[in-house]
């Protein structure tokens, strides 16, 4: 990998001209914002001077986390993949338009987000909870799912390369989080297994409230670098522990997002009914992959920011104790973990 790097001073505009997309003097009028908040990768927004937006993303090797993480930079292209795949799935407007990637910078760009938009993780965490939104972000993963199923044989044979997950998803929150808390290792050991080995349709990996941004009221989802053909049901945990993780934080709101996570748990179950991977079933391992990321995220490599550390000591017990005698039901689940963090729903 070069040393280019798209943050600093000038990179962006000189690597723009040495590829032929912008003249010296249209570089010379180019606006660069680095984007801050994500771990993974170097990101900018650049506005052309003739008006157009852009964001630049750069895999990095190293993650910005406190502990060391490795991952390699080559998943930028399977976002890349993801992104292609998507478009051909989801309703229009629903991703950003790749534009182009470079393989030796391990870079792509794509169309920005018109402004203005807010990202749905700050909405969420200033307590602004829509019932509109937490339908559509049900909906939305419904429609990936569904779609990974019906697009199965036009999907890339790449993505079922579970390589990356491996690294970014399994090693950091199921394996590393079982190293470190005995307990727990029986039922993070087979999460991890079962997600390895399932191939029911297209998963996101990232299916996050940081990952989505409102504009007019509609969810746009970005970051697509661990998107696979594997385990619907870690979607549905890996978002689920999202929003019960705000519910633990913000006690005030705690029977608000306690119903949110219920109603988007209803909303994603009747989209998907008939589906071949829908069910009883799914509803259960769902629960658990909950349970696996609501501890993976207070005593994973990926800790929760907004959690000080009473907050992520209560969760991990609360994760615990239930992970002895999982709920077979989401409704079950988000009782029980209510009332294990000290109720208020």
């Amino acid at each position: 990998m070069s040393e280019l790097n798209v943050e600093a001073p000038g990179a962006l505009g000189a690597y723009l001209v040495a590829r032929g997309r912008l003249s010296r003097a249209e570089a010379s009028r180019l606006s660069v914002c680095v984007l801050r908040g994500g771990v993974s990768n170097r990101t900018v927004r650049v506005r052309l001077p003739w008006g157009e937006e852009w964001v630049v993303k750069q895999a990095l090797a190293k993650l910005r986390v406190s502990v060391d993480w490795y991952a390699d930079p080559a998943r930028i292209h399977r976002e890349a993949l993801g992104m292609q795949a998507l478009r051909e799935i989801l309703p229009a407007g629903t991703i950003p338009r790749l534009l182009f990637e470079d393989q030796e910078n391990h870079l792509l760009a794509m169309e920005a987000v018109a402004e203005p938009f807010e990202n749905w993780k700050e909405v969420l965490l200033a307590g602004r909870i829509a019932d509109a939104q937490v339908d559509q972000f049900a909906v939305l993963l419904a429609a990936i799912h569904a779609g990974g199923v019906r697009n199965r044989k036009r999907l890339s044979p790449e993505l079922s390369n579970k390589s990356l997950f491996a690294a970014l998803r399994v090693e950091p929150y199921y394996t590393y989080t079982a190293s470190r808390l005995p307990a727990a290792a029986a039922l993070l050991g087979a999460l991890a297994a079962e997600a390895m080995a399932e191939d029911a349709t297209l998963v996101h990996g990232d299916y996050s409230p940081k990952n989505i941004l409102v504009r007019d009221g509609r969810l746009v989802l970005l970051d697509h670098e661990v998107i696979h053909v594997g385990e619907p049901a870690f979607d549905l945990g890996f978002s689920l522990a999202h929003l019960l993780s705000k519910a633990h934080h913000l006690p005030g709101l705690r029977g608000d997002f306690a119903r949110a996570a219920r109603s988007y748990w209803g909303a994603y179950a009747r989209a998907v009914a008939g589906e071949p991977f829908a069910g009883e079933e799914l509803e259960r391992r769902a629960v658990r992959h909950t349970l696996g990321c609501l501890l993976a995220r207070v005593a994973g490599r990926s800790r929760l920011e907004y959690l000080d550390e009473a907050a992520r000591a209560r969760q991990s017990s609360a994760a615990i104790e239930l992970m002895a005698r999982p709920p077979a039901r989401v409704a079950e689940l988000v009782g029980r973990f209510v009332d294990a963090i000290g109720g208020g729903d």
